[in-house]
């Protein structure tokens, strides 16, 4: 999120702010906490004209891809603002205020209790458990739990508490936001149909697998029970083997991260929750403004997940409507010239990348296809996160999407790590 706001500050304009809006940068500081970045954001957003309510719905917005009860006002609003910014929303519960309004709000998952008191000598208490405050039970005249997404607000000039629905309505309807995803919103399914060319894998599919460090374990234990049984591997909790970085055999760049593993208490994410809380599907593309609300905004390419086939791939190579073109970058160099070349090649790929973007191009494509007797593949977690980070420094990452197409991808760790690392979606053309 740090990242890709501070990315954004290539594309911000303001009529309010003008050329002195640059005054404002870095949105987001470095060495500033979460909750830090998550207050200068909030600030920034409410400092360049929307209101107080509206900044914190899309920061923290409710589980919304889900949702059959929300109104489709509410639904498109939340879908135009993931459109513009991704969501601030860990488990958190958060207080804000500017002088008028003081608020709360529960993000998606609810896993923060919020709980509050309303008295009748007019006094609201809020706090995270019961009892903070000592009350007498006859003076109490509402009390409850905040609920996930839901936002708490009192207005201090009308005296009042202000309900979720009509906060939300008001805002929701301000613009026309349910017309402007319905037309500038374009699904790959529908880019897909008009796809007439058919792709394949060459051969000496054997020399390829070795060659991007598949073994007898990853086929059998990994690849197959997805193919058999359209299931993921099964395995034990823990990972006692050997880490890469002792291990005395070549391994993939992937081997060498792991997740630091944090025991909390919160409640299991069973498959319920996550069927109404999360969801894969994306928007990649060039973004817009974040500072304006217009249409165009919203014009950005929606997958269901960022893991996509061969054929999806080649529709978006040939796109060439809605205002899209895509360029692709071979991520491979020339055998025996060793790590110089290795570097002077991801040099030649951070500028061709950057000249995409230059030359208005929407999407690139970082491709390994050319791997072969002549040719070394870079790896694409590496060309992949170079790439991200140049064009973040040159405040230039939100006006691309960037497309992996690999064959060294084939486990859900990797693939974790190349979207974590700044790929839009994925084609593992080998798994």
């Amino acid at each position: 999120n740090v990242n890709l706001i501070s990315a954004r500050q290539g594309v911000a304009k303001s009529d309010l702010f003008g050329e002195t809006l640059k005054k404002l940068f870095p949105i987001a500081e470095p060495d500033s906490s979460d909750s830090g970045n998550f207050d200068n954001i909030l600030e920034f957003l409410m400092l360049t004209g929307r209101s107080l309510q509206e900044s914190i719905m899309m920061m923290i917005p409710e589980a919304w891809q889900s949702n059959t009860n929300m109104s489709k006002e509410k639904r498109a609003f939340y879908e135009y603002s993931s459109s513009l910014m991704e969501p601030w929303d860990g488990p958190a519960s958060i207080v804000f205020t500017d002088g008028n309004y003081i608020g709360a709000v529960l993000d998606r998952n609810g896993l923060r209790p919020s709980r509050f008191y309303v008295t009748k000598d007019d006094k609201v208490i809020m706090a995270s458990e019961v009892g903070v405050l000592p009350v007498d039970p006859e003076n109490v005249l509402m009390k409850g739990r905040l609920q996930p997404g839901k936002m708490f607000l009192i207005d201090f000039e009308e005296g009042r508490m202000v309900p979720d629905e009509e906060i939300k309505e008001k805002i929701c309807k301000s613009n026309p936001y349910k017309k402007w995803v319905k037309e500038q919103i374009v699904d790959l399914e529908d880019i897909e149909k008009k796809t007439k060319k058919r792709t394949h894998i060459e051969d000496a599919i054997i020399s390829r697998m070795q060659a991007f460090g598949y073994t007898l374990e990853t086929m059998q234990f990994m690849l197959l029970p997805i193919v058999k049984e359209l299931r993921d591997p099964l395995g034990s909790m823990g990972n006692d083997a050997a880490l890469a970085c002792l291990s005395d055999k070549p391994r993939i760049i992937f081997d060498y991260f792991k997740q630091l593993f944090a025991q909390v208490t919160n409640p299991a994410i069973d498959s319920i929750r996550e069927e109404v809380i999360m969801s894969l599907e994306c928007l990649i593309g060039p973004e817009g403004n974040l500072l304006s609300s217009v249409s165009e905004n919203a014009h950005r390419l929606r997958l269901k997940n960022p893991i996509i086939s061969d054929l999806e791939l080649e529709g978006i190579k040939e796109i060439n409507s809605h205002g899209w073109k895509t360029k692709t970058i071979d991520i491979t160099y020339q055998k025996g010239k060793g790590s110089k070349e290795m570097l002077l090649t991801l040099d030649s790929i951070c500028k061709k990348s950057e000249q995409a973007i230059n030359e208005g191009f929407s999407f690139i494509v970082l491709s390994d296809k050319d791997l072969g007797p002549k040719r070394i593949a870079i790896s694409s977690l590496l060309a992949c996160s170079t790439v991200h980070h140049h064009l973040i420094k040159a405040e230039k990452r939100t006006r691309i999407g960037i497309i992996i197409e690999t064959g060294e991808a084939r486990e859900v760790h990797h693939h974790c790590l190349l979207i974590g690392y700044g790929a839009d979606a994925i084609n593992p053309y080998l798994a």
